[in-house]
């Protein structure tokens, strides 16, 4: 009934229109990305607040992720709007060439620091690796290069140095001023893009809290560099987004789907939130059905652990963005009825150092081996489901929370469902547990008999406090006291 591997879909001008928005949500939709590198700080507060009015129309918390742009390596523009390149062919790229100039010999570059961290000999790849370019020289303002691969090259493309290699800093100062509308916007989770070491992250959060944010940080993984340091980047950051669209095109096509793994392998041992991004389901943009190789593509993203299926541009600019997420919930269901996504043998010979830690994985070893209905869990941070998340369980994890920022922050871990949960200030330990199974009963989760684990803190509103785990029988009154 509950689809565990979340759904996070980037809003744009096609999720404006025709109803779409309220269509994706009703499609499965758990988080909505607000991309920064497009549209005004206006259109951005328009969307979260109709995305919250629908959220709240249709009793479903949404999340939302405040995507920053990061430094744009990228080349300007043409006269005509796109050249033809030839393979063996002569191009220049001129930091000092008029932006709007371009032809079939040169073009301007939006970033002027290129020139700097490059040399003789060193492959650019430019529009996703598309074009590919050798560099023979290197003058003060410009890179004069050969032609290895050919084709169309358009206005403002993207630019790659193969294996990495470039000084841009993760944070531009546009970044910094969206930074503080993120969090004005009360944003769940903040992406930092180019992200290179753990410094980026904590300069991030850093900004970010300052600016009244509350949120936790996002590290896309999209530099080769980010690969040599991402130890100390997954220990800084809340989650880790592999963006594989620049990060293919720097580390090379072949090597990405090992990578893949290995990222959402180390992110769940880690308990860090994973999301796996970028063309997913590339051809929904024009088509209303996806490629079998998409539908691969995400099953195995599931299949390895990710917490969560990220669309871009099917979603933002495509003509059926509320059928690719009905895809993705359609393929990501199917995956999950498999054993090897529902067992687990993580963190058994771990000793804890933490109560509320030791109850999380004490809960998913249960539920794992107890014909239980559903796991129940009174949070105040988002600690205790975190933790549950991490284990593999055909069981939905219930997380009922007071608190609202945590509710919809909950939306991206992977099997947790979040539930706006009041407590009456003076309960008693039984009356919270009679409580939390009534509220599942309301929602048609549970029924009189089914077994349901339960795991809170004898103390409310107190993070990190989760010490009792006990299951009851539905319907039982004496197991409630």
């Amino acid at each position: 009934m509950y689809r565990r591997t979340k759904i996070v879909a980037t809003l744009g001008p096609a999720s404006d229109q025709n109803n779409h928005l309220e269509k994706m949500i009703q499609a499965g939709m758990n988080v909505v990305r607000i991309n920064f590198s497009h549209g005004s700080p206006e259109e951005h507060t328009s969307r979260i607040n109709n995305v919250r009015a629908l959220g709240q129309q249709h009793a479903v918390s949404i999340g939302i992720l405040a995507d920053l742009q990061g430094p744009k390596i990228r080349i300007e523009r043409f006269i005509s709007g796109s050249i033809q390149l030839n393979e063996g062919q002569l191009f220049t790229l001129d930091a000092q060439h008029p932006a709007d100039a371009g032809t079939t010999e040169r073009v301007g570059i939006v970033y002027k620091q290129l020139v700097n961290d490059v040399q003789v000999g060193n492959t650019l790849l430019l529009d996703d690796g598309r074009i590919a370019l050798m560099i023979e020289n290197v003058d003060a303002s410009s890179i004069l290069c050969r032609v290895l691969v050919g084709g169309k090259l358009s206005d403002r493309k993207g630019i790659n140095l193969q294996g990495g290699g470039l000084s841009a800093p993760a944070l531009t100062e546009k970044d910094k001023i969206d930074i503080v509308t993120a969090a004005k916007l009360g944003a769940d989770y903040l992406a930092v893009s180019f992200v290179k070491n753990a410094g980026d992250i904590h300069q991030a959060r850093q900004l970010f809290y300052a600016a009244g944010g509350t949120g936790r940080i996002v590290a896309k993984i999209e530099r080769a560099e980010a690969l040599v340091n991402i130890d100390e980047i997954i220990e800084a950051a809340d989650v880790i987004m592999i963006a594989r669209g620049d990060l293919g095109v720097e580390i090379g096509d072949a090597a990405l789907p090992p990578v893949q793994k290995r990222l959402i392998q180390l992110a769940r041992t880690r308990n860090r939130i994973v999301i796996t991004a970028t063309q997913m389901m590339e051809s929904m943009i024009e088509s209303p059905i996806p490629t079998r190789a998409e539908v691969f593509d995400v099953a195995n993203a599931v299949i390895d652990g990710t917490d969560a299926v990220m669309l871009s541009a099917e979603t933002a600019n495509g003509r059926y963005p509320d059928k690719a997420i009905a895809a993705m919930d359609r393929i990501c269901r199917e995956v999950e009825k498999q054993p090897q996504v529902t067992h687990s043998n993580h963190r058994l010979d771990t000793r804890f150092k933490r109560v509320d830690e030791a109850i999380a994985l004490a809960a998913m070893y249960i539920a794992n081996h107890l014909t239980v209905r559903a796991i129940a869990t009174l949070t105040y941070s988002g600690s205790t489901p975190l933790w549950m998340s991490r284990i593999s369980s055909g069981l939905p994890i219930f997380a009922l929370t007071p608190n609202p920022e945590t509710c919809t922050r909950l939306t991206l871990y992977r099997g947790v469902t979040p539930i706006l949960f009041a407590i009456p200030q003076r309960s008693h330990y039984g009356q919270i547990n009679r409580m939390m199974v009534e509220q599942l009963k309301k929602q048609n989760i549970v029924q009189n008999g089914d077994l349901v684990i339960l795991a809170k803190g004898d103390y409310q509103h107190i993070e990190d406090g989760t010490n009792a785990l006990k299951i009851v029988e539905v319907g039982k009154l004496s197991d409630f006291e």
